[in-house]
């Protein structure tokens, strides 16, 4: 499943977009990424609206339009999420959508698409003056001055018993933090993935704190920006290597199911305390 970085990559491709009108859209009203969301409101609305502005927060896109035919003040709040296989893509404007394809907005320079093959992702609609629910309740992004120290000791502390690794994959605090951020974040501040979330002193939360948003920030500056690869000085280059080797201490690194997921570590760096 895409994280912050992927998103925020895959949110981009759209943007050509801002700033021009919905001339008209192609949807697949059954298919199961628009769950909940009343398809005949969403075309109503986005044809002939202009697509204003674009925005992610962790795993989750939102694209703002105005403009449709609804209220003359009310916004159209048109929500993305990815799932596994989703993916924004830009096509040209007599883009002919493929089985996979399943919302398509043509505007006269482009045609936005949205393709999702396994239809893990979801579309949200909503329309009115205010953000809509489910994007307003979403947890602060980990960069922003709203994500503290003092929010992250008081959730390891309710979480106190569960692994670290567990606790990072937790969508309500830790939002765009998938499997590799996890790792890597971890990886960074020298903290093993088995650590218990609630056994961390004030010093390792610190650390902690400091790795999560620099991993956010360089993910964001290197993957988000063209898709690029991170540097070997990460772990993300050497984790799923056969054999692979910590790029810090040289040792073999290790791997096991933590949380549900494949998690690596580097046994020297990271010790369990």
């Amino acid at each position: 499943m895409p994280e912050l970085a992927e998103v925020a990559y895959f949110c981009k491709q759209w943007n050509p977009g801002l700033g021009q009108r919905i001339d008209r859209m192609l949807i697949h009203p059954k298919a199961r990424v628009f769950r909940g969301t009343d398809t005949a409101h969403l075309v109503r609305y986005l044809t002939g609206a202009t697509l204003e502005r674009s925005e992610t927060r962790g795993k989750q896109m939102l694209f703002v339009a105005k403009g449709g035919k609804g209220k003359a003040k009310d916004c159209g709040w048109l929500g993305v999420h990815l799932g596994m296989t989703g993916e924004l893509r830009l096509e040209t404007a007599d883009y002919e959508p493929a089985k996979h394809d399943h919302l398509v907005l043509h505007q006269a320079k482009h045609s936005l698409v949205f393709e999702d093959a396994r239809l893990f992702g979801r579309i949200l609609f909503s329309e009115g003056m205010d953000a809509p629910a489910w994007w307003a309740k979403l947890p602060p992004d980990l960069l922003s001055k709203e994500f503290t120290v003092k929010m992250l000791a008081d959730f390891l502390r309710r979480r106190g018993r569960a692994p670290l690794k567990a606790v990072l994959l937790m969508q309500e605090r830790f939002p765009g933090i998938g499997n590799w951020m996890a790792d890597e974040i971890l990886w960074r501040a020298a903290i093993h993935p088995r650590q218990a979330a609630g056994s961390l002193d004030t010093a390792h939360v610190k650390t902690l704190y400091r790795e999560i948003r620099t991993v956010c920030r360089e993910a964001m500056r290197v993957i988000a920006k063209d898709w690029s690869d991170p540097p070997d000085s990460w772990l993300f280059n050497h984790r799923w290597e056969k054999g692979g080797i910590c790029p810090r201490t040289g040792a073999k690194l290790q791997h096991a199911t933590i949380g549900g997921r494949t998690t690596c570590w580097s046994p020297e760096r990271q010790k369990l305390e």
